[in-house]
């Protein structure tokens, strides 16, 4: 690690989710590039990165990405801890898995399946309960001013953490700020737009006490982190989608953060090449 690096105050992080895109084989292929990927690059002694596989998937991956470095996470929970839920998972049963965080309120939760700000309150705080870092997917349905969207996201951010027992407990939640009008489309929003909502938000959390890392989500994709790193100080990573699908891809965003962090990385064909 480099003077740079070892200087540096935070780590970035990079996560990914899967949606309910891939099988469980083509899945578990895909962590284990994935793995071989992470493990060999340079920026994973300063970036953190994990993924969000579909639930059949879970111990599945948890084994392919044994040793990497990459954590496992989940894509949904449920708000009790045990009882007559037919259908429904755990905080617990996350855990018992191999899951260290779980991803909360995504938009299409929020759109398709009616989940309200008290509902993911309710499951932050049984992932809370449970050990797991809540992973808290927030944006603005419409596109609208960044000032607005601010004002939006803040409301969502706060009433996420109405039910929790303390601020957040030893481990900063993570905050994927994910504008619902910018997901599936080519591009991201723009990065103005992006840093004043960020800067927005980490006021909040410096005078309300609670701990998050800020991440974007919605199209992002390779340049992204670097262009919000030169307008904010608020930006703590990315939430990827569909540009993970391919585990190679991935490099050039660790390749990205591990710039920013102060580590010399270079994606070379030989690095590529370990995601066959």
């Amino acid at each position: 690690m480099s003077a740079a690096a070892a200087e540096h105050e935070r780590r970035l992080t990079v996560g990914i989710s899967l949606k309910l895109y891939l099988s469980v084989a083509e899945t578990v292929d895909w962590a284990a590039s994935l793995a071989r990927i992470v493990s060999g690059h340079p920026a994973a002694a300063v970036v953190d990165v994990f993924a969000a596989p579909s639930f059949p998937a879970l111990p599945a991956v948890r084994e392919a990405l044994r040793g990497s470095g990459v954590r496992l996470g989940a894509q949904n929970v449920f708000w009790q801890d045990s009882g007559a839920f037919t259908g429904e998972v755990s905080a617990g049963q996350l855990a018992e898995v191999g899951c260290s965080l779980v991803e909360i309120g995504h938009a299409e939760r929020r759109r398709l399946f009616g989940e309200t700000d008290e509902i993911v309150a309710a499951k932050a705080a049984a992932a809370h309960r449970a050990g797991l870092q809540p992973l808290i997917c927030i944006g603005e349905p419409e596109e609208v001013s960044p000032h607005i969207a601010a004002l939006e996201v803040i409301a969502q951010a706060e009433a996420a953490f109405a039910d929790a027992d303390g601020p957040g407990g030893e481990s900063p939640w993570l905050i994927a700020y994910e504008p619902h009008w910018a997901i599936g489309r080519e591009d991201p929003a723009p990065a103005a737009h992006i840093a004043t909502v960020l800067d927005a938000l980490a006021e909040w959390g410096r005078t309300s006490g609670h701990r998050q890392l800020l991440l974007y989500g919605g199209s992002a994709g390779p340049g992204l982190l670097t262009r919000l790193a030169e307008r904010t100080a608020a930006v703590d990573g990315v939430f990827l989608g569909r540009f993970a699908h391919d585990p190679r891809a991935v490099a050039a965003v660790l390749d990205e953060a591990g710039a920013l962090a102060g580590v010399a990385v270079a994606t070379s064909p030989a690095a590529l090449r370990t995601g066959k």
